[in-house]
């Protein structure tokens, strides 16, 4: 019989949160934000999502937690303490690293849509492409934008360009 309590570290991994959405709570599987309406998804922001979610992205992503709080303009320190104390991340932090779910939600989706999506990994696509520098961006690397808000967005229509065919 497997051990409980080794098999519950997991499922806790991959939770990102529960929220609160109209009054109900919501399990929150941070892997599955780009489905959510915007309602739903402000909610989990509101809420915070667990630090513990940077280390399990990081770790999905095959990127560095250093390269991943750099480029998403986060404190190592800050980061480290709210993991160590189990605490949720502020709406800024939350909001910025569900910009990165958002990202791979949406690479996910594309490839999906293709038909070809059998042996892909979204995660780590993603991590290579924000960190190869993109004429569109003046030679700069789309990681070098994930710190803010904007930045998010600027990456994202690119992504959704380049599917389309817009910008090669």
């Amino acid at each position: 019989m497997p051990n409980s309590k080794a098999s519950a570290k997991p499922a806790a991994a991959a939770r990102a949160a529960d929220a609160t959405f109209a009054g109900h709570a919501v399990f929150v599987d941070a892997t599955q934000i780009h489905r959510f309406d915007p309602g739903a998804r402000i909610a989990v922001i509101r809420q915070g999502i667990p630090a513990s979610s940077i280390s399990s992205l990081s770790s999905r992503m095959g990127m560095s937690k250093e390269n991943l709080l750099s480029s998403l303009g986060l404190s190592r320190a800050t980061i480290s303490r709210k993991e160590k104390d189990a605490t949720v991340l502020s709406k800024d932090e939350s909001e910025r690293v569900l910009g990165v779910e958002m990202l791979i939600g949406m690479v996910q989706a594309m490839v999906e849509q293709s038909g070809h999506p059998t042996g892909f990994d979204a995660a780590r696509w993603v991590a290579d492409w924000l960190s190869k520098p993109l004429p569109a961006l003046a030679g700069a690397t789309p990681a070098s934008y994930m710190d803010t808000f904007e930045g998010q967005k600027l990456v994202a229509e690119l992504l959704s360009m380049s599917q389309s065919g817009a910008y090669a």
